[in-house]
């Protein structure tokens, strides 16, 4: 089950509009849930508001279960220099795309350097070699769930049995385990639902299958090397491939991942705004706009979010 509660230092992305007259709705930069202001609350609003156009953060009391905000109150001068210091940003961060996934062609969207031809690519070239050796990745990244009994091969067992939250550290957890274990490049893919009504959604099938939402979404991101034959022809391809055990039970293609966060059965607001590919130093969204990146090099705050979720499950 979920926390009733969990008090966190947090940055506020936005404050949204009540949708059909429900409650206004909160997207913090370090959590992927999307929370909501109890009516007794929205006092909260206007104060949440002023902490977005100053870009100062707050202490956040919430409920995961309900997905509401029970408190906010101001950091003290000696938290404010900490997390300042604390708070490192991606330097010269990729753009984001605008994208509408029912007017994409899988054929070639994910095809690298045709259709996704992003710098940073540019900047590690040693791509995961075939298809196998990105399944051996996924299995060992899957076999470090927390809801498995171990023994594990690394130092913190990886939550995939709670997807309602932690993306960011399941994410940057498995970028460590391509980029030194394996030795491969690894980027990120950042899905956003940052458009009023818009929202992430998709139903949990591995773990209950109960629906979940999101305001982003982020996995690593793996460059593989493909090879066909047909007839008396060669072809050889590199294609993006997402590696995310909370969702999948393999690589997928890029397409494939971003459209399963548009379940319109899970919500009719499903739909995915923007995505961006940041590099594998890319660690949680530092706007709403998807266009600022935290970073998080020592794993510090990884490995606190992996702990604080290994006994947490994504259905009652």
């Amino acid at each position: 089950m979920r926390p009733t509660k969990e008090t966190g230092i947090l940055t506020v992305a936005a404050v949204r509009a009540p949708r059909d007259k429900g409650p206004v709705e909160l997207f913090f930069n370090e959590r992927q849930q999307i929370f909501a202001l109890p009516s007794a609350k929205a006092g909260l609003a206007d104060g949440l508001r002023e902490a977005v156009d100053r870009g100062t953060p707050v202490k956040a009391v919430l409920n995961p279960r309900r997905g509401t905000v029970e408190a906010v109150q101001p950091l003290s001068e000696r938290e404010l220099r900490e997390f300042q210091k604390e708070r490192i940003l991606l330097d010269a961060p990729e753009r984001p795309f605008k994208v509408d996934l029912a007017r994409i062609d899988p054929t070639t969207f994910n095809i690298v350097d045709h259709y996704l031809k992003v710098p940073t690519f540019k900047f590690c070239t040693k791509t995961v070699p075939s298809y196998k050796v990105a399944k051996d990745i996924f299995d060992f990244c899957a076999a470090q769930s927390c809801h498995l009994p171990g023994p594990y091969a690394i130092s913190h067992c990886i939550p995939f049995q709670y997807v309602r939250d932690g993306c960011y550290a399941r994410a940057h957890k498995m970028r460590q385990i391509i980029t030194d274990q394996y030795g491969y490049c690894c980027e990120k893919v950042f899905s956003f639902a940052n458009n009023y009504p818009d929202r992430l959604a998709l139903k949990a099938g591995k773990w209950g299958g109960c629906c979940v939402t999101w305001w982003y979404h982020v996995a690593p991101l793996v460059r593989v090397r493909i090879k066909i034959k047909l007839l008396s022809f060669n072809f050889e391809f590199v294609l993006a491939m997402v590696i995310d055990p909370g969702m999948f039970d393999k690589p997928v293609l890029l397409s494939t991942w971003l459209g399963a966060q548009e379940d319109t059965a899970c919500d009719a607001n499903a739909n995915l705004s923007m995505y961006a590919i940041q590099p594998g130093s890319a660690y949680s969204p530092a706007n709403y706009a998807g266009t600022m990146f935290t970073t998080d090099p020592a794993y510090t705050a990884t490995h606190a979010t992996l702990t604080a979720y290994k006994n947490l499950t994504t259905c009652p």
